[in-house]
């Protein structure tokens, strides 16, 4: 088949492409443009292959970086923009399970196209819009099926990570898993350990983000993928009943998503820290999560309490009830940005007294003082007192004489 009119985003690497056919070697782009062109999907990467050589790219074009030449990719500088284009290869050798050995360079799109994971993702299409689907990945669109290319067991050998990869497509597309490929994630499972768990995470945060997050969490449970995975295997019946959930579309961002689990799992403190260190997560998005729990642990009881609101923050406090709406409880976001702004400061840095002020009054610097300060934050947001000089150095001074 052939796609008329390409998204704007393939405009400009029509002409590199143009360029390679014009010196006598095929260029194609393939992978995840052409599949989510196909489905009428936004573009995000567009990823272009050849059957030039990198040197022969380097010769073609005036200004090149060898990017990752290493694996036949090369960035070619062409109308002052940056194009990747990588040569056609095979891989052999996957010891780690995750990336090959050996990568020899070849002319062959078939050869090249045969070592992608799944069918969906195999498609090569030419600068005109012409489509190339040589393992049938049309009728796996056509389906809604992701289908490994060739045989499934050696793909996840190849690479234990596609395992996960399957089911996020699963949940970004809602797509079934195709019978073959499901038993072989099942069989090799356990490779999942092999792989490092940044990269999991980041294949298990966008299926949570995808439009059927319930299905792909189920499909981890089906196939086992949950038995291999950090703290999760402990909690494997909590999972069951997380998946269970309408989730679909519910979920905007990572933090949302940890946090879901956070309070699913009906961890403390202490636990999501180590869930989500085990997961490593950073150190940023922790303290977010922490925070998002405590104001969902708020909404839960129908409150709207200042000092949770001035401690979780506006942006986590609306992360909080956007977990709420799973479980069809949330608030009226104008509700809480009304309760957020007639919060009588926003931060400690808007109290009208702070320890320079104070010291000048007399008060003498040291731990009293920082107590002093953290008293009358808490009075001001209780709403106890006004948050003015006067007053706050006038109360500052009965906190000092009661202790």
């Amino acid at each position: 088949m052939k796609i008329e009119n390409l998204p704007s985003e393939f405009i400009d690497a029509r002409k590199v492409l143009q360029v390679i056919e014009q010196n006598g070697f095929e260029a194609y782009f393939v992978g995840g443009s052409v599949r989510d062109t196909l489905l009428g999907l936004s573009i995000h990467d567009v990823d272009m292959a050849t059957s030039a050589y990198p040197e022969e790219i380097k010769k073609i074009f005036k200004r090149t970086i060898d990017t990752g030449i290493e694996h036949g990719t090369v960035t070619v500088m062409f109308d002052h923009k940056g194009f990747e284009i990588t040569t056609f290869r095979t891989e052999s050798g996957y010891q780690d399970f995750r990336r090959p050995d050996k990568v020899t360079f070849i002319r062959s799109l078939k050869e090249d196209l045969k070592r992608r994971d799944f069918t969906i993702n195999a498609f090569a299409m030419k600068e005109n819009g012409e489509v190339i689907d040589l393992f049938d990945g049309m009728t796996d669109l056509h389906n809604h099926l992701i289908r490994a290319v060739g045989d499934a067991s050696q793909r996840f050998n190849e690479d234990a990570l596609r395992m996960m990869r399957a089911v996020r497509f699963g949940s970004q597309l809602n797509f079934s898993i195709e019978d073959k490929t499901f038993n072989a994630i099942k069989t090799n499972s356990h490779l999942l350990e092999k792989i490092a768990i940044e990269r999991i995470n980041v294949e298990f945060v966008k299926m949570m983000l995808g439009i059927a997050p319930s299905r792909g969490l189920q499909e981890m449970l089906d196939t086992d993928l949950f038995k291999y995975v950090p703290f999760f295997n402990q909690y494997i019946t909590e999972i069951e009943a997380i998946a269970k959930l309408n989730l679909n579309g519910k979920l905007e961002n990572e933090i949302q998503v940890w946090a879901l689990f956070a309070t699913e799992l009906n961890l403390d403190h202490n636990q999501i820290r180590k869930m989500m260190k085990s997961w490593k997560c950073s150190n940023k998005m922790i303290e977010d999560v922490l925070h998002v729990v405590t104001g969902i642990k708020m909404l839960q009881n129908q409150q709207l309490i200042p000092l949770t609101i001035y401690q979780v923050g506006i942006d986590n406090l609306l992360n909080a009830n956007q977990v709420m709406e799973i479980y069809d409880k949330a608030f009226k976001a104008d509700d809480l940005q009304d309760a957020y702004q007639q919060l009588p400061i926003k931060n400690k840095s808007e109290l009208n007294a702070n320890g320079g002020i104070l010291i000048k009054s007399g008060f003498k610097p040291g731990p009293q003082l920082g107590k002093v300060l953290n008293d009358l934050e808490l009075m001001v947001i209780n709403g106890e007192i006004e948050n003015d000089e006067a007053t706050l150095i006038t109360k500052a001074n009965e906190l000092v004489k009661e202790n």
